[in-house]
C-alpha cells in the first residue's frame, strides 16, 4: 500500500481493511490496486509518484480525484466494482469526470478501519461502479457497524437494492440555487444539470429551486477542516491523536520513516496544505479548526432543514468539464488542476448526508459528466 506516494513504496499493511475482508467474505474477487493521488490531496488525478491517472474516454484529459483510478478502472470489462475514499469529493469528482456511479454513503455507515485518512471526523469510503444497481449492491456488503471503528453511528443498514423500486414518482428534488451559475462553472454543465431535473419532473417527481445560503460561504469551513485535520494526521505518522479505534503500528513507523527521509518527494498539493495546517496550527493555536467545526453543525444545520423539505439536493458534482493532462509539473498548474474546480462545491462533502452521482451526459468540451445529489442519512 503506497497512498500513491514513493515514502510507502515498500509498506505492506499487517491486515485487511474492514470492507476488504467483508468483500472477500461474500464472494469478491480483487484484481486490481489502483492508482490515486498522492496522499489523496488533490482532486485532478495527476500527483501520483506513479504517473497520472487518464481518463478511459479521453486519454489528453485526466480521471479527477483523488480516487481516480477507482473511476477509470469501471470503463474495462475485467473491474465490475471499485472502492474510493472521500473526504473532499474524492468519490464524487472522479465519478463525475469518467461517467460512472461514485457514491459518498454518510459518515459512519461504512466502516474506515484499515483505510489511511485525513482527518477522522470526515473520513468517508463507498461505492463506485457503473450502475446504481450495483453501487446498491456493494453499500449491502460494506456497510454496517465495527466494533473497531468508533466512528460507527447509528444509521440502520437497509435493503439498498430493493429501495430501488419505485421510480422517480413523488420524489420531492430540490434544485440548489447556489451550486449553479459560479465563476468556475462551465454554463453547458449547468444546461445539462438542469436538463437532467426536467427530466426527474416528466418522470413524475416534484422540482423546486431551492436556497442554501450557506453553501456559498462554506469553502472556507472546508479548508479549515482539512487543511489542519490532514496536518494533524501526517504529523502523527497517520494515527492522529483522541482515537479510540484501531491503531496502526506498522504504518505509523513507515511513514514517519518516509516523511523524514524523503519528504522532498511530496508533490506541491501535499506540501502545500502541510505548509498552511502548520501555519494555522503554530500561528492561531488550532483557533481556526475549532472555528471550522463548529461552523460544520451551522452548515449541517442549514442542509438538514432543506432536506427535512426534499427527497434530494441536485447540483453539478463539479462545475466544469474535466481536466486536460497539461500541466507539466509546473506546481502552480498542478494546485489549480486539483484544487480549481470544486469552490463550494466541497461543502455538500462535510454535512453528513450522502452524495451520488447519476449519468446525465457523455460530452460537454471532456469526457463524461455526472450531477451531485445528496439525501437524508441511509
Amino acid at each position: 500500500m503506497t497512498c500513491a506516494s514513493l515514502i510507502l513504496e515498500h509498506y505492506i499493511p499487517d491486515s485487511d481493511a474492514t470492507i476488504v475482508t467483508r468483500l472477500l467474505d461474500e464472494g469478491a474477487e480483487i484484481n486490481s490496486i489502483l492508482n490515486l493521488d498522492n496522499f489523496a490531496f488533490s482532486g485532478a488525478g495527476d500527483t501520483s509518484a506513479f504517473g497520472p491517472t487518464l481518463n478511459p474516454h479521453s486519454l489528453d484529459h485526466l480521471a479527477g480525484g483523488s480516487s481516480g483510478g477507482s473511476g477509470a478502472a469501471l470503463y474495462y470489462d475485467d473491474v465490475d466494482m471499485t472502492i474510493g475514499g472521500d473526504q473532499g469529493g474524492s468519490i464524487r469528482i472522479p465519478a463525475s469526470f469518467c461517467g460512472v456511479v461514485g457514491l459518498k454513503p454518510t459518515h459512519s455507515l461504512v466502516p474506515y478501519t484499515g483505510i489511511v485518512g485525513i482527518d477522522n471526523t470526515f473520513d468517508h469510503a463507498g461505492p463506485m461502479t457503473r450502475t446504481v444497481y450495483d453501487a446498491a449492491l456493494l453499500l449491502e456488503v460494506i456497510a454496517g457497524k465495527d466494533p473497531l471503528d468508533p466512528r460507527q453511528g447509528e444509521v440502520p443498514v437497509q435493503e439498498y437494492t430493493g429501495a430501488l423500486a419505485g421510480g422517480a414518482s413523488g420524489l420531492k428534488v430540490g434544485v440548489l440555487t447556489e451550486g449553479f451559475g459560479l465563476p468556475e462553472s462551465d454554463p453547458e454543465v449547468d444546461a445539462k444539470v438542469r436538463q437532467a431535473s426536467n427530466r426527474l419532473a416528466e418522470l413524475g417527481a416534484s422540482v423546486e429551486q431551492v436556497s442554501i445560503p450557506w453553501h456559498s460561504k462554506a469553502n472556507g469551513v472546508v479548508w479549515g477542516l482539512i487543511a489542519e485535520g490532514a496536518t494533524a494526521l501526517l504529523q502523527t505518522s497517520g494515527t492522529g491523536r483522541a482515537f479510540e479505534g484501531q491503531y496502526n503500528p506498522g504504518l505509523a513507523h513507515a511513514l514517519g520513516n518516509g516523511l523524514r527521509s524523503q519528504s522532498n518527494e511530496l508533490p506541491p498539493t501535499v506540501k502545500l496544505v502541510l505548509l498552511i495546517g502548520s501555519y494555522m496550527t503554530e500561528n492561531y493555536s488550532s483557533v481556526m479548526y475549532a472555528k471550522a467545526q463548529n461552523l460544520r453543525r451551522e452548515l449541517r444545520a442549514a442542509y438538514d432543514d432543506a432536506l427535512s423539505r426534499y427527497d434530494l439536493l441536485l447540483l453539478p458534482s463539479t462545475p466544469m468539464p474535466a481536466h486536460r493532462n497539461d500541466a507539466g509539473g509546473d506546481p502552480h498548474a498542478v494546485i489549480e488542476h486539483g484544487w480549481g474546480y470544486a469552490g463550494e462545491h466541497r461543502a455538500v462533502r462535510h454535512v453528513r448526508p450522502p452524495g451520488h452521482q447519476r449519468a446525465v451526459r457523455q460530452d460537454v468540451g471532456g469526457p463524461a459528466r455526472r450531477p451531485d445529489a445528496g439525501g437524508p442519512p441511509f
